[in-house]
């Protein structure tokens, strides 16, 4: 069957593409000693991580317990948690999961440390902890070195959690400076900085480029995307990742109205980039308002703008909110489907 065939809308997947990035980003990786663990957030797809895992990953990298339970079940066992678990709900599903794989997680307080050390202790499971930390990015992190000290001593001192080193990103130059001075604190501690875990896709290419660093966490690399192409980490031929539209409407000879709107292509914008995607077929065309159901696309500019009827290929602003938004995706090459994968973790936000 070729993809001409299927029902619009509808997310595809080119494996070849697929394929050329995993191999790209584990031979960066190999090439300057770096341990990959990539992020799976952006596909959910047990299948894709243990294409992964083959090529020579270290582990993944989950968001959300939910993921992370979704890819033990799938026989994956070794799971870095990249996000802060507070609550005794996730800290017994930690624990649960400790018991049956290797697992890791982060945070940035010592309310989320003692927090998770009281449920796994009592389970009599470990848990390595990395103290996650503000290098420039402004969102979740201990926002000091002499912080990062802090914490790392609390944590060697909590049952139930063992310090496994530094979480970060993304990956600014600054960051070497900041993850330096953290290092040396946390040595004069008495503790060793096992892993200095960084990301992702946008400054993927040039983590060597900062000392010290053990572990890259890219996720949107494996399918590419609109920002991608804008920041230069995926160059379009690499984009696998597809949404397939028909043009239902051309109420207008500037605008044309797709079946795909709001519940097909992510909300996300893309920097430097106009529009809800990249129309391949035309790209003078800007997708410029989501409805539920509809994207309204300005046709204008178009020498030969699409005809009721036509179908249309676009390249998501940001593949993992659009991933998140199907059931499933199919896979193929050259336009032959090969298959349809379910995408397991879809929507596990806890």
């Amino acid at each position: 069957m070729h993809l001409s065939e299927l029902d619009t809308p509808v997310l595809t997947a080119d494996l070849d593409a697929v394929e050329r990035n995993i191999a790209r980003m584990q031979g960066y990786c190999d090439e300057h000693g770096i341990a990959l663990r990539p992020h799976i957030k952006t596909h959910k797809l047990p299948e894709l991580a243990r294409r992964q895992l083959e090529a020579g990953a270290r582990g993944i990298t989950c968001q959300k317990l939910g993921e992370a339970e979704v890819m033990a079940d799938a026989g994956i066992d070794d799971i870095l948690i990249s996000f802060p678990l507070v609550g005794e709900a996730k800290a017994e599903r930690l624990a649960a999961l400790a018991g049956r794989i290797t697992v890791s997680t982060v945070g940035d307080s010592a309310t989320v440390a003692e927090g998770l050390s009281s449920a796994l202790a009592r389970h009599g499971v470990e848990v390595g902890f990395l103290v996650e930390c503000d290098t420039g990015n402004g969102r979740t992190g201990v926002q000091t070195p002499e912080a990062a000290a802090d914490l790392a001593a609390l944590v060697d001192r909590l049952p139930g959690l063992r310090f496994a080193g530094l979480m970060t990103y993304p990956t600014p130059p600054e960051s070497a400076a900041w993850l330096d001075a953290a290092r040396r604190l946390i040595a004069e501690r008495g503790l060793t900085v096992e892993r200095v875990s960084v990301g992702g896709t946008p400054t993927a290419f040039a983590t060597h480029a900062v000392a010290g660093i053990t572990e890259l966490r890219p996720g949107t690399y494996i399918y590419g995307d609109r920002a991608c192409i804008a920041d230069g980490s995926v160059p379009l031929e690499d984009c696998a990742l597809r949404v397939i539209a028909t043009v239902v409407s051309r109420p207008t000879p500037g605008r044309a109205i797709l079946d795909a709107g709001s519940k097909t292509l992510t909300s996300d914008l893309a920097a430097g980039a106009t529009g809800h995607g990249f129309l391949v077929e035309h790209p003078e065309a800007e997708v410029y308002l989501l409805n539920e159901e509809h994207g309204m696309v300005d046709v204008s500019r178009c020498p030969s703008p699409p005809a009721v009827g036509d179908r249309v290929t676009i390249v998501p602003n940001h593949a993992c909110t659009t991933a998140n938004l199907h059931d499933e995706v199919v896979m193929h090459r050259g336009g032959e489907i090969v298959e349809t994968l379910r995408t397991a973790a879809r929507g596990l936000v806890r």
